[in-house]
């Protein structure tokens, strides 16, 4: 179990002069009302809870996925509570940086027009990459002196790898912990299949960028609506649950991104990797629909959970959905507190913590 959380106070944190958070320009958040507060962050935006614990443990910046934004206020209450000062951020043609027309396609990706660019797009790691940058350093600056921790989702948790991975030569760069909720370390398959795959996608993808490869629609994002018998009230503009068609220069950045996990990464610091404990179809007639990961083999996360780094472990979620968080209450509630703990033993001045426990494996 986690610590005991300091006494919360509804005030956000102070801007102080000369920091960039200072001239962020925070307003009311548009999605999830006076609670919450965003800001442009150049093509991304960065969100915060406006309640947060007196003296926080840490800074936790929470990354979405594919078809994804940041929704999850019981997220950031259970990071609240444990003591965490909370904030998200949704990367550039993602989430709430689709809601401003003239933030929606910043950031060139050459040969593309900007404006020609649809949800989600990515011509390289490089872009949601320096989204994660500024939001780190932002939040950074406006939490001096805090231990900052990354929980990062689905592609949000592959590219917050391989981030992490990127700026270890400068710690100040990267984050201080790395929670990755089901991430799409591989497209699944044999390696002869993602090698063939690969190939195609390297010539289609250079040739013909924004072609459709895929276009199904996600029952899993269905399943979870409110509308539908879910548990969660979501924009479905933001989150599909018709799917988002998936472009083959897109696939080609997030093959190249496994390729590269797959040879090895050396996150320098320590790194959870936290996947449900069965995979399934996402298919409506799926009895386990509620109760696997219908978008990831998770045998494929487990077999490359050691290639993050020299310090990683593995929380499995008996009975998980693909976003962890968003689980029935039971496996809910062995995520967050599993994610908690974890935060315990590693966080300055924690105590001592036994994660030697059948869920929590070690990878050396």
């Amino acid at each position: 179990m986690h610590a005991a959380a300091p006494e919360p106070r509804r005030n956000p944190p102070r801007d102080r002069a000369g920091d960039p958070g200072a001239a962020l320009g925070w307003r009311p958040d548009r999605l999830l009302g006076a609670s919450f507060e965003e800001a442009p962050l150049g093509p991304a935006t960065l969100v915060r809870s406006c309640t947060r614990p007196a003296a926080p443990r840490a800074a936790v910046l929470h990354v979405h996925g594919y078809n994804d934004y940041f929704f999850q206020d019981h997220l950031a209450r259970a990071f609240g509570d444990a003591g965490h000062a909370f904030y998200a951020v949704d990367l550039r043609r993602a989430g709430r940086s689709l809601l401003d027309g003239a933030r929606a396609g910043d950031g060139p990706v050459a040969p593309l027009p900007p404006h020609a660019l649809p949800p989600h797009y990515a011509a390289s790691l490089r872009e949601p990459g320096a989204d994660l940058t500024a939001a780190a350093g932002a939040v950074r600056a406006l939490e001096p002196g805090l231990p900052l921790v990354v929980h990062a989702h689905s592609t949000g948790g592959l590219t917050a790898a391989l981030w992490a991975h990127a700026a270890r030569a400068d710690p100040h760069d990267g984050p201080d912990l790395l929670v990755l909720d089901s991430p799409f370390f591989s497209l699944g398959g044999t390696r002869l299949q993602d090698a063939g795959r690969a190939t195609v996608l390297e010539v289609l993808g250079r040739r013909r960028p924004l072609a459709v490869v895929s276009a199904n629609p996600s029952v899993y994002a269905e399943r979870q609506h409110v509308d539908h018998g879910g548990r969660w009230d979501f924009d479905t503009t933001l989150k599909r649950p018709e799917g988002l068609p998936v472009r083959a220069g897109w696939l080609r950045t997030v093959s190249r991104a496994q390729a590269r996990l797959t040879r090895g990464l050396a996150v320098p610091c320590p790194v959870l990797v936290a996947r449900s404990d069965a995979s399934g179809p996402d298919r409506r007639d799926n009895a386990r629909l509620d109760a696997q990961d219908t978008v990831l083999d998770v045998a494929r996360i487990a077999a490359l959970t050691p290639r993050v780094g020299p310090d990683v472990r593995a929380l499995v979620v008996p009975g998980g959905v693909h976003d962890l968080a968003l689980s029935a209450d039971a496996p809910r509630q062995t995520y967050l507190d599993g994610v908690l703990a974890w935060l315990d033993a590693r966080l300055p001045g924690a105590r001592t913590t036994d994660l030697r426990t059948p869920d929590i494996e070690e990878h050396p």
